[in-house]
């Protein structure tokens, strides 16, 4: 231990005298000195500093003309006084004097000089570094001064490791009186005489002196006439003797330097709070709790999810419930007329099975409003995938094989006679809707939606949601209806030219483009906002694909059977076909 302090201390040294001598040829000498057997060093500014600015630093001479310190003076006879006192006297220290070295300390180079050849050994001027300090004897046994804490701070620095002034041995045996007053010190060096606490008052050249206190140590006590006390503000005003003002709510204190008095004060940042039992560190809130900047306590987060008490809700209810209604209504309407033109030239049975997953997909919605569980989390993506996928599947079977029936039956006979005798059109529905459920499937195992409490999008919120949006199982869902759409959309633009009781190009073509701009607006949406609505928007996007594929393919065979029942007849379909016939014979 007494190594590594030797290798501090030489390097501390090392830094001092680079900046003291290195600037200095000439080596530092006291002002005044009194041989004597014991010699005590005195730190005092008989001159004042140099208050110019510096750009490098240099030793400033202290004779400056015109820069007298009188306070420094009177400090630097003081202790003449005291040391010529105790040599004169016959009972205070008999058979021993005291010396001094005077040395003035105008400027912080002038004390590390000073300082520095305090510590030299006696002859040769030069400091000696050894492993055990307990055993360095400098020069000088004690030092008094320098009066400011700044310079006191560089003194004590240089002065400590060499235990600088130690413990004298035999202090603790001194006793005597002075001036009727006894002087002892207690077996640690410290005094045990009593004080009388004194103001210096002057005014130009003339000193008074005025008694406000004591100090006892036996019993111990201090007494002080706060009266006597003449402060210099405004109606003998009491200053404040901070370093620091308080800081204000929900601001810590950052100490600045080495005392816990001088602070600057900083707010809390968002999420931390101030514990007035801590004032310099801002304490974190609970994962359940927020706080804005520079609070001094926190609050509860606000739970935040699409509540089916909200107007939003209400809407999208209303609008949901309305389409299920019109999917029954119109599986009744078609139920009716199953046997009917319209209704077989639409896919007959199959339309149920379409009517059905929509229905699936619209009760699938119902998942988004209230607080995620986790059946809801599980289903309302899936199943919704999964219906939508029946859906655009039937769609697509149903728009192709109006194709082979028209365009390819004639000319590629074999191939429709193997469509037709191993159900072509179901083992499509069947295998397309089986991928997708598998996709579903691995979806829900591998990356399974559940509800979770999301902390970090907004600080004051916890949003309750389901892990779905961002999983690969959900994008490959998508991507797999999306295919679907295009190729529904592809058989529908081929059969563009079939007969006009057939034709479903227009009204699939639109359905499936507003398909496919609600499904761009919503991941649009998802991409700049992220609150507690995005479920709303999602489910508006489905709501608008079920919307929009009702509307499309079933909308306008209802309008046949129920406003123009003229046109779902077998003559009208057979008229249109003869002339489709003719149009395809003519050209």
């Amino acid at each position: 231990m007494l190594l590594c302090t030797a290798c501090l201390v030489g390097l501390q040294l090392l830094i001092s005298c680079c900046w003291a001598f290195a600037c200095h040829s000439t080596e530092p000498s006291p002002d005044f000195t009194l041989p004597g057997d014991y010699l005590l060093a005195g730190l005092f500014p008989l001159h004042s500093g140099c208050l110019q600015v510096r750009h490098r630093p240099e030793v400033t001479l202290c004779d400056r003309t015109g820069s007298f310190n009188e306070h420094g003076y009177h400090l630097f006879q003081a202790m003449r006084l005291g040391v010529e006192e105790i040599n004169n006297s016959t009972t205070l220290l008999p058979n021993v004097t005291l010396g001094y070295q005077l040395y003035d300390v105008c400027s912080d180079s002038a004390n590390v000089y000073a300082t520095l050849s305090v510590l030299s050994l006696p002859g040769p001027c030069h400091i000696e570094l050894q492993g055990d300090l307990l055993r360095y004897s400098p020069k000088v046994l004690a030092v008094i001064g320098p009066d400011t804490t700044n310079r006191a701070a560089t003194t004590a620095a240089l002065l400590s490791p060499f235990l600088m002034p130690l413990l004298l041995e035999q202090i603790h045996k001194v006793n005597f009186l002075l001036h009727k007053d006894t002087v002892m010190f207690n077996d640690n060096g410290d005094p045990l005489s009593s004080y009388n606490i004194i103001a210096w008052d002057w005014s130009g050249p003339k000193w008074t002196f005025t008694v406000l206190g004591s100090s006892t140590w036996s019993p111990v006590q201090l007494d002080i006439n706060e009266t006597k006390i003449q402060w210099h503000g405004k109606d003998n005003q009491v200053p404040k003797s901070v370093c620091s003002s308080d800081c204000l709510e929900g601001h810590q204190r950052v100490v600045t330097g080495f005392h816990p008095c001088c602070f600057e004060c900083v707010p809390c940042g968002a999420g931390t709070f101030l514990n007035k039992s801590d004032l310099y560190r801002c304490q974190p809130c609970g994962k359940e709790e927020w706080a804005p900047e520079g609070s001094q306590t926190c609050f509860p987060r606000t739970v935040v999810f699409l509540a089916c008490q909200e107007h939003t809700s209400w809407v999208l209810l209303a609008a949901n419930t309305l389409l299920l209604l019109l999917l029954l209504g119109t599986a009744g309407l078609f139920a009716w007329h199953l046997d009917t033109p319209v209704v077989r030239s639409a896919g007959g049975r199959l339309c149920f099975l379409m009517l059905g997953s929509l229905a699936a997909g619209s009760g699938s919605l119902y998942g988004f409003f209230g607080e995620p569980t986790r059946p809801a989390c599980l289903l309302r993506q899936a199943l919704f995938a999964l219906g939508f996928t029946i859906f655009l599947s039937c769609l697509t079977v149903r728009s192709f094989q109006l194709i082979i029936i028209f365009k390819f039956s004639a000319k590629a006979p074999t191939f429709y006679r193997v469509w037709v005798q191993n159900h072509g059109a179901g083992l499509f529905v069947m295998i397309s809707s089986a991928a997708q459920l598998l996709i579903c499937l691995t979806w829900l195992v591998m990356w399974t939606p559940l509800p979770t409490r999301e902390y970090q999008r907004f600080p004051h919120l916890v949003m309750l949601e389901c892990t779905e949006a961002n999983s690969l199982g959900f994008i490959l869902a998508f991507l797999y209806n999306g295919l679907l759409s295009i190729s529904a959309f592809a058989c529908s633009y081929l059969g563009k030219d079939l007969p006009e009781n057939y034709n479903e190009a227009k009204c699939v073509t639109f359905s499936l483009l507003f398909n496919f701009m609600s499904w761009i607006a919503f991941f649009t949406t998802a991409s700049v906002y992220d609150g507690k609505y995005l479920p709303a928007v999602n489910m508006l996007a489905g709501l608008s694909s079920l919307s929009s594929g009702f509307g499309g393919y079933f909308l306008p065979k209802c309008y046949v059977i129920l406003c123009r029942p003229d046109l779902n007849s077998t003559e009208h379909f057979q008229a249109s076909i003869q002339d489709y016939t003719r149009h395809r014979g003519s050209t």
